[in-house]
């Protein structure tokens, strides 16, 4: 007797904001409890395109942190993230995703070398695979922003990463850290034939850019200055008050205005860490443009939200996509999935407009396009993917951040 597909989604900070919010919201969209706010895959544009069910999708994860996701998901309806009574409401499919959480790494005093913490990454994910009969995992990184890799060993995003490779699953980087991107794993990606796409989630003030910057040029008006300011508390703001991390971030905010707009135009992103805003941000932004015979003119944004709420949602499309693209045999990095990032794979049209144009192209490609087979997480041994994880030594990472959740 045949099962029905069911697909595993491993998050990587599985206990933080973002990664609770996409469990308990994927649950309660399963039990009809909320509709599906802010899901560009549960529109019409993308029906036909093959996705796995919401109620085919299992969860798991790593974290570096051991607060049990029902007791998670209270702080998040707390601080008003989730609604009162959610928790309630989905304790059970919570406390089913929490039981398939796996300690992250390298944890402070973890003495475990690159190669051993990869070895115990793949375990884990491999395990899950065949122990629940999932037909692929998708592995998906929603942890806190890292530093601009630099010290010793491999960032623990790019460990992830290699685990992901070796275990013969699609990955997602939805964050600004390294991830797949370090040259040690250029050669096993190569080899591993999986679908792949990154970095970092559009969710708020590059969202705002993506479309602003396109009707600059649309209308020749000469942007002379873009300058913005992030205010936010929370697990991320805290990971970006280090420099490093902040770098790595606005490097993907500002990649949008210079594929649109060219160099040149003036002003940074600054990012302040307060605690007291909680899961809230507030992204603020002045444009200087001249108009008509050198007329001055000033547009200004404000954008107010709660990033959990808006990245869960877009964790479940990366999710849903990469999976059938997986399933469909595609291979390398999903460059149509550039809508969702600030930093695509990849050179993608900047426009949010032109991007959404591709992701329905690509929608309609997953829905008819000849399948070429399961290219190796249904069923096969992580050894046999095709993937070559680079020799990483003996010298574990010393960053014992990275593995707790936004």
């Amino acid at each position: 007797m045949t099962h029905a597909p069911r697909t595993g989604i491993w998050l990587i900070g599985a206990r933080g904001s973002v990664a609770t919010t996409t469990m308990a919201g994927c649950a309660a969209l399963v039990a009809g409890l909320h509709p599906p706010t802010g899901m560009a895959t549960e529109t019409p544009g993308l029906a036909d395109a093959g996705l796995p069910p919401l109620a085919s999708l299992v969860f798991g994860g790593h974290d570096t942190t051991d607060c049990p996701l029902p007791k998670r998901a209270e702080q998040l309806t707390t601080a008003g993230v989730l609604p009162y009574g959610l928790t309630r409401a989905v304790t059970r499919e919570l406390e089913a995703a929490d039981r398939e959480i796996r300690p992250g790494g390298p944890a402070p005093g973890d003495t475990r070398t690159d190669e051993q913490l990869i070895t115990a990454f793949t375990h884990d994910l491999t395990d899950f695979r065949r122990r629940i009969g999932l037909d692929r995992v998708v592995v998906v990184n929603v942890a806190s922003t890292e530093p601009a890799s630099g010290g010793v060993g491999l960032p623990p995003s790019t460990l992830y990463a290699a685990a992901a490779l070796r275990a013969g699953c699609p990955y997602i980087n939805f964050t600004p850290s390294t991830g797949l991107r370090h040259p040690a794993l250029a050669a096993p990606l190569a080899a591993s034939r999986l679908p792949h796409a990154g970095r970092d989630g559009k969710t708020g003030q590059t969202l705002l850019r993506a479309v602003l910057a396109p009707m600059f040029r649309q209308r020749a008006l000469t942007v002379r200055a873009w300058s913005g300011s992030n205010l936010l508390g929370g697990g991320d703001g805290a990971a970006l008050a280090d420099p490093a991390a902040a770098a790595a971030k606005n490097a993907g905010k500002e990649r949008v205005l210079t594929d649109t707009l060219g160099p040149g135009v003036e002003g940074q992103v600054h990012i302040d860490d307060v605690p007291a805003m909680g899961e809230w941000k507030t992204a603020w932004d002045h444009i200087a443009f001249d108009g008509f015979l050198g007329t001055r003119m000033i547009l200004q944004t404000l954008w107010q939200g709660c990033d959990s709420a808006l990245a869960a949602p877009l964790v479940l499309d990366l999710a849903r996509l990469t999976a059938r693209a997986h399933e469909k045999g595609l291979a390398g990095p999903l460059e149509d999935l550039a809508f969702y990032f600030k930093d695509p794979e990849g050179t993608p049209p900047a426009s949010l407009a032109d991007q959404y144009d591709r992701l329905l192209t690509f929608g309609r490609t997953l829905g008819d396009r000849p399948g070429t087979g399961d290219t190796g997480t249904g069923g096969t041994d992580p050894q046999d993917a095709g993937a070559e994880t680079a020799d990483t030594g003996d010298t574990g990472t010393e960053d014992a951040g990275t593995g707790t959740g936004r």
